[in-house]
């Protein structure tokens, strides 16, 4: 099953209805093939559908929920329960009532991979004996929580959450280059490898079970979104995730933040796509074209099979991120 959140692109859910979700009240359904909510019931009042979160096993104690927002990975360890991302605001709830389902231990950690919404939005639900976790440029983004680049700012009232929350949910222990947490079974590595789909994005290792997760620098296989706003960059991106994929084992598996579970050597191909997006741009506007003609002839290259074809606000977005970088 395929997610919908402001960190991927291409054939899934418009970005702009997201963030609809959150800014208007009117009736929503779910959209079964993406897990989350996404059509708007024009002219018509509606109860909310139900908010399920869904629940894969990927090892004895590792497990991938979907639904509301961005991946979640939960990690139950020894001691107590680690959480990567929480999903959009109002859903903080129905992730806790999964976990329970899984262990009983306490929660004792949650991990936020980068600021966005769809994936820190739930943080205010948990206990406050919870120790949040983010990388430090994140946890400044998620103080100021800046407009995301690319989205209309009348649909981004999910910005307020902290604000509506006084403060409850916002990171606490923060970390620049790496962390780790725990040791022997239980550890948890964080490592940060550059700027990309913002300037914060946190990459988390299970070691002992060979297991990542990415978050939205890694969304799928598709154009990512390139939040300038938030520190994101469309130059750096390419770097970063090859950077990524030379410290990562070979046979590690790939949580990413909107898709499936992939591999290093997806990971790989990743990082050489946007570096060719990035080149492609470059060459253009060195030839003299204007980002309008970019936007109007780039074609998703045949080599990249798979790939989601780019919704026209994003590739608008990236060819102007990357265009207004180059010098």
């Amino acid at each position: 099953m395929r997610l919908s959140g402001i960190g991927e692109g291409g054939s899934e859910m418009n970005v702009a209805n997201r963030f609809r979700v959150m800014a208007r009240p009117i009736a929503l359904s779910v959209l079964v093939a993406a897990g989350f909510f996404s059509a708007i019931v024009a002219g018509k009042q509606q109860p909310a559908a139900p908010r399920v979160v869904e629940m894969e096993k990927l090892k004895e104690n590792l497990f991938l929920l979907r639904g509301g927002g961005g991946n979640t990975a939960v990690f139950v360890t020894s001691t107590g329960i680690v959480v990567v991302d929480t999903k959009i605001p109002g859903w903080g709830q129905p992730l806790l009532d999964k976990i329970k389902e899984i262990s009983s231990k306490p929660i004792t950690t949650v991990i936020n991979t980068h600021t966005h919404f769809d994936h820190l939005g739930g943080n205010p639900d948990f206990p406050a004996t919870v120790e949040i976790i983010a990388h430090a440029n994140t946890k400044t983004n998620a103080e100021q929580m800046k407009p995301v680049t690319g989205i209309p700012l009348e649909q981004q009232t999910a910005l307020t959450i902290f604000k509506n929350s006084n403060g409850r949910g916002l990171p606490q222990r923060t970390f620049t280059d790496r962390l780790t947490l725990g040791r022997g079974a239980d550890q948890v590595d964080l490592h940060y490898f550059g700027r990309g789909h913002t300037n914060g994005d946190a990459w988390v290792v299970f070691p002992a079970l060979r297991y990542v997760h990415a978050g939205d620098i890694f969304s799928g296989k598709n154009l990512p979104l390139l939040d300038v706003n938030n520190g994101g960059s469309g130059i750096e991106i390419g770097d970063t995730l090859a950077k990524a994929a030379a410290a990562l084992n070979a046979g590690d598996s790939i949580i990413t933040g909107h898709s499936t579970v992939m591999t290093v050597d997806d990971l790989k191909q990743y990082a050489e796509f946007n570096k060719e997006f990035a080149a492609t741009v470059q060459a253009a506007k060195k030839a003299g074209s204007s980002p309008e003609q970019i936007i109007a002839e780039w074609k998703m290259p045949a080599t990249y099979t798979g790939y989601a074809a780019p919704q026209p606000a994003r590739l608008k977005a990236n060819v102007e991120a990357v265009y207004n970088a180059l010098k």
